[in-house]
């Protein structure tokens, strides 16, 4: 806790020290608005600029600054300009990436956004901005009894950091409850019930900070997946085959002294509320053969339900998940194979599913998805929205010759906002199907006719008379 406030006033020192040297281009933020949204493990921060160019040279990118310890803790950045006002606003989505400045105060991190066309001389834009943060609320205490509700701490700075100059500003904090321990005062701010308010502040320069700590009690599951395989299997003879690995562990406060399932069980409402028994997987319609298994062996606490646009897989493991606790297992289906792969030409196929883990409200340390593309397959490519690590394997089956085509993509900090589709395309001959039926045919062509040749041969010695 010291450490991290001297962490703290040392970049606040830092910031007012080289924000004299920062170099600051001719936009201004005419408004802020900051929503941050403590509801769950997972912070969302929705914020929302005003900006006009006051310099004679055309703008082309709008910078968002981070501090270095919530900067490596960023999983999603996603930008768009408003288009249109009240009921014909719409929203056209930017790009948004990350950037380094030579000037940057105290080791201070951007993304740069990219604007649809240049900002003129006078001209203002409004900006729509969602950014997520991962394992950015610390439990404290960091160790508490099965009784014991959770406690977090979570760290920012009441004035929004940027190399701009912002004119007006307010930030708002939602909490999951009313309990809120304490929380840094930084006039004009005030509560009400979950919310804290901010503000609002006027005429704040480039690279203001003004830090902040509110420690409130969060009950909600830290799910996190610190590995988790997806390997998805192509068959043309009519399935998609998924199976998924999991490694769970609930990483929020660390739980003391000795477990009770009785008091566990009698006590609903009032014991092991932070914890968790039952994790819900969202899996695609239609599909089959669903599975549930760990080290042991099949898991029949489980329950399917399933409709025309998604399938729900609500499943409990072996026993209750505390903070510390892990759990490891997988989960397997098959889906229809016209849902997932299409023709895009003569000989060309892809693949169109969904990136992302399968149980909700989860951050993954580690996503591996392995697409296995038929035998035969050949020059595979990948489109994914976002950066991945690709590389590509061979994996051998049942009367495989010359192996599978792995695809292999992974990435690190994964959120739910990363469930967006992504293609694998790849050449196809069909005649390759033919190979394991002709295989097996001729298999049991020469089994045949090595037995009717054996009965047929008189191997019996004899005597010459």
């Amino acid at each position: 806790m010291a450490a991290a406030i001297f962490s703290l006033f040392i970049f606040v020192v830092a910031l007012l020290i080289g924000t004299s040297s920062a170099s600051s281009s001719g936009l201004q933020i005419l408004q802020a608005e900051r929503q941050i949204e403590l509801t769950s493990h997972i912070v969302r921060v929705y914020l929302t600029l005003k900006i006009e160019n006051t310099d004679d040279a055309p703008a082309t990118e709008v910078l968002l600054a981070f501090p270095p310890t919530q900067f490596d803790h960023l999983a999603l950045v996603k930008a768009a300009v408003t288009v249109g006002k009240k009921r014909k606003k719409s929203y056209s989505p930017l790009e948004a990436k990350p950037t380094e400045q030579p000037d940057a105060p105290n080791g201070t991190k951007y993304y740069s956004v990219s604007l649809l066309k240049p900002l003129a001389k006078g001209e203002t834009t409004t900006l729509e901005i969602l950014y997520i943060l991962t394992q950015s609320l610390e439990p404290f205490p960091k160790e508490i009894a099965q009784s014991d509700p959770q406690l977090v701490y979570y760290r920012d700075s009441a004035i929004i950091l940027s190399p701009y100059h912002i004119a007006h500003q307010a930030t708002v904090i939602k909490t999951p409850s009313n309990n809120v321990e304490s929380f840094t005062q930084v006039d004009p701010a005030h509560r009400s019930g979950s919310e804290l308010r901010y503000g609002p502040y006027e005429g704040h320069g480039p690279y203001s900070y003004s830090p902040i700590i509110v420690h409130f009690e969060n009950n909600h599951p830290f799910a996190v997946v610190e590995e988790l395989e997806r390997e998805i299997e192509i068959s043309h003879w009519g399935s998609v085959q998924v199976t998924e690995r999991y490694k769970l562990a609930h990483a929020g406060a660390k739980h003391k002294g000795a477990f009770s399932r009785v008091e566990y069980q009698s006590r609903p409402g009032g014991s092991g509320v932070s914890s968790f028994k039952h994790l819900l997987a969202v899996l695609p319609p239609r599909v089959h053969s669903v599975y549930y298994r760990d080290e042991i062996g099949n898991i029949s606490t489980s329950r399917l339900r399933t409709n025309s646009k998604k399938s729900e897989l609500l499943i409990e493991p072996r026993y209750p998940l505390f903070g510390g606790w892990k759990a490891t297992f997988l989960i397997g289906y098959g889906v229809p194979l016209k849902d997932f792969l299409f023709e895009s030409a003569p000989g060309a196929r892809y693949l169109n599913y969904t990136f992302g883990c399968s149980i909700a409200d989860t951050v993954v340390d580690k996503l591996t998805i392995k697409v296995v593309l038929p035998e035969g397959s050949k020059d595979p490519s990948v489109e994914v929205p976002f950066a991945v690590k690709q590389s590509l394997e061979k994996k051998y089956s049942y009367l495989d010759v010359i192996g599978r085509t792995v695809v292999v993509l992974e990435k690190r900090n994964v959120v739910p906002e990363h469930h967006v589709p992504f293609q694998v395309h790849y050449k196809f001959n069909p005649l390759f199907m033919l190979a394991e039926p002709l295989m097996l045919a001729s298999t049991f062509f020469l089994l045949f006719a090595a037995s009717v040749a054996y009965l047929h041969i008189d191997l019996s010695i004899q005597k010459k008379s």
